[in-house]
């Protein structure tokens, strides 16, 4: 628990070149019950040497030798200090009052008043430490803000990663195993005599077949391999595928028809348009879609919008809506945000990314990968 301020030790910084005003000035202090050290300086060189140290308050003078009270005031700012300052003044204009507190004065009082000095000083030793007990929390907000966006791009990469391992084990051990198994059928197909064992074996050559399908679709969503051909290639490619499957019209735009991206950004534009394409299927009631890639100005934006029934503000501000907050999170383990509108007349979801500048200017047939470690991205299966 904090001590009461008028109870504990205060030193002051005291800015003024008249020894008789100082000597009032303490002894006002003193009679309103504070206990007190001050240190008097009356010129910059001393309060320069004399801001190296710390101290509880300051009060200043307005008219000094060489310099004035809103001099300090900036002094204070260019530094950064958040300190609590009183002015005091013999004579003091309405507009300089106001300019020193738009500076940063806690207040300011004149020199034939000083019974409201201390009061005004507690006061202000007060909202200072308010303030910074603010300034405090939200500097240790935006580090755990910062850490929760470290691991949620921690474990999206550890998500992909694991994706890529568990496609490679499918595609390796059981496309492998269903693969040898529909030419053991096959096989029996052609030697077989027995009616029965024919109609039983192409009974399983179907299934088999059916499940090599399955297992490559499960491969494309978990490793889309459709990214080695370049993002426009995969966004093309999961259009079309959509369409097919949903009935949806659905039209890709692009600036490019190649681009080079930096490492990560081209996997998290097609999760991006992957789920938006999902979320389409599953509750837009849409029957056309239009999906639009392009950089421009250094910023690869990627917008899929349809002419669906919408999201309601209420399903947007759910408090399980974690696809959408997804959404926001993986844009952001590259740099970059996500824009989601929507109205009865149709929803547009829009991704937007930041390139580096020799990425973003780097277009055209070569489709080499950086040397650079991406632990997003898939590895040789």
């Amino acid at each position: 628990m904090s001590t009461p301020t008028a109870e504990r030790h205060l030193r002051i910084l005291h800015i003024e070149d008249s020894e008789l005003d100082h000597q009032l000035i303490v002894a006002q202090l003193r009679r309103a019950g504070l206990s007190i050290e001050v240190q008097r300086v009356d010129s910059l060189l001393e309060l320069e040497s004399a801001l190296r140290q710390p101290w509880d308050a300051i009060i200043s003078d307005y008219n000094l030798p060489g310099f004035s009270g809103l001099l300090v005031l900036d002094m204070l700012r260019q530094r950064q200090y958040l300190m609590p300052f009183v002015l005091v003044s013999g004579e003091i204009g309405e507009d300089t009052a106001v300019a020193a507190m738009r500076t940063g004065a806690s207040d300011y009082l004149l020199k034939n008043n000083l019974a409201r000095l201390a009061p005004a000083l507690l006061h202000a030793i007060e909202a200072c430490e308010s303030e910074r007990a603010r300034v405090a929390a939200d500097a240790e907000l935006l580090k755990s803000k910062q850490r929760l966006h470290e691991l949620a791009g921690h474990l999206q990469t550890s998500v992909e990663m694991e994706r890529a391992a568990i496609a490679r084990e499918i595609h390796d051990d059981v496309g492998g195993s269903l693969t040898a198994l529909k030419f053991d059928l096959a096989w029996i197909a052609r030697h077989a005599k027995d009616a029965a064992v024919q109609q039983r074996v192409n009974s399983a050559l179907e299934t088999v077949s059916y499940a090599i399908e399955a297992s490559q679709r499960i491969m494309h969503n978990l490793r889309p391999a459709i990214l080695e051909q370049g993002l426009v290639a995969a966004v093309q490619w999961m259009a079309n595928r959509f369409e097919r499957r949903t009935g949806i019209l659905t039209t890709t735009r692009t600036s490019h028809e190649q681009i080079q991206l930096p490492p990560g950004v081209p996997l998290v534009a097609y999760r991006t348009a992957q789920e938006a394409l999902t979320n389409i299927s599953k509750h837009a009631n849409a029957s056309k879609v239009n999906i639009e890639l392009s950089v421009d100005s250094g910023v690869l934006t990627l917008e899929v919008s349809d002419n669906g029934q919408g999201i309601a503000p209420g399903d947007l501000a759910k408090a399980r809506s974690f696809g959408i907050r997804g959404l926001h999170e993986r844009a952001a383990t590259v740099g970059g945000w996500v824009d989601l509108s929507s109205s009865s007349r149709g929803t547009s979801l829009i991704l937007s990314v930041p390139l580096q500048a020799e990425a973003a200017a780097q277009f055209g047939d070569d489709h080499s990968h950086t040397e650079e470690h991406d632990p997003s991205a898939w590895g040789s299966a």
